[in-house]
């Protein structure tokens, strides 16, 4: 009997490798954060800090080319209004220097925990407690495409509240003032350690607990008590400024700041781990995120 007989279609498209469906599943996983409302005013929040970097940048240039070189008697003395000026942008850290994206990228952190927190538990969690996670491994595509799909879902996330913003302020900052491409590549370098930590450490805490209330009480135990925890241990208690290596965000400043081109030793609070001891600790984390995430998804039973 023909196959016309049974009313069956031959494949006529193009065979691609199961690589490929790594974009249609980190395609999935976006289409399913982008439908919540609530990621939608969680990143107009995460934008408000953009925003005061943003503005600042331009108003503070606007002050510049406005003012002249006539002094200004206030309180008693003439300053300079170019240099007043000057002061306050290198003050706020408005100046475009790589302490300027260092600040950012530090501040904006609160808001993409919360985000990360909210697409961990919907993206990963629910695969394991529906049952979708056999369905995808179930198809000709091995785990590493599963985690790689995923992942891929969550750096589009950090990226948007951290790397494209930042790169924005980069330009603006070359429109209005001058270019500086060195800063360009510690951008991306920070972003991308951002991404890959960030987003291991997520699948692997969202494998763990599943749902959105723990995921958020474990993540703030993590990036906030133990924040609060090392900074009482080194500047209240006077320990070892070593002790610092437990906070994993500050961790992240620390090679974020060196890969901008900022000088480690003006890093504030001074009481900080060399760049390549909080390197080694975020290393050992992705290891082990990534090591949990290879024994859980191996222990889910596939029919084939």
């Amino acid at each position: 009997m023909g196959v016309e007989l049974l009313h069956y279609r031959p494949w006529r498209g193009e065979f691609r490798s199961p690589l490929a469906s790594v974009w249609p599943i980190a395609r999935v996983s976006l289409s399913i954060m982008f439908r919540r409302k609530l990621f939608w005013v969680l990143y107009v929040l995460g934008l408000s800090i953009f925003l005061l970097y943003f503005f600042g940048q331009f108003l503070l240039a606007w002050a510049a080319t406005q003012l002249n070189e006539s002094n200004v008697p206030v309180m008693g003395f003439r300053p300079n209004p170019v240099q007043l000026v000057d002061f306050i942008r290198n003050s706020l850290k408005l100046n475009g220097s790589g302490e300027t994206y260092a600040n950012y990228f530090w501040y904006q952190g609160s808001m993409v925990m919360i985000v990360l927190a909210l697409a961990g538990a919907l993206l990963i969690g629910n695969d394991i407690q529906h049952g979708s996670l056999p369905f995808y491994l179930s198809k000709p595509l091995s785990r590493w495409h599963y985690l790689l799909g995923k992942c891929l879902a969550v750096s589009v996330f950090i990226n948007l509240m951290t790397t494209l913003p930042a790169l924005v302020l980069f330009v603006q900052w070359g429109l209005l003032e001058s270019w500086n491409f060195e800063l360009l590549f510690g951008i991306f370098a920070y972003g991308l350690i951002l991404t890959v930590f960030l987003s291991l450490m997520l699948a692997a805490t969202a494998a763990w607990l599943r749902r959105t209330v723990p995921l958020i009480m474990i993540w703030a135990t993590i990036f906030l008590f133990f924040s609060l925890l090392a900074k009482a241990l080194v500047e209240g208690l006077r320990y070892d400024r070593h002790w610092r290596l437990i906070d994993l965000w500050n961790d992240i400043y620390v090679v974020g700041y060196y890969c901008l081109g900022n000088d480690p030793a003006r890093i504030r609070p001074s009481e900080q781990p060399e760049t390549y001891q909080a390197a080694l600790v975020l290393a050992a984390g992705c290891i082990l995120c990534l090591t949990y995430l290879i024994q859980r998804i191996r222990g889910v039973e596939i029919v084939r």
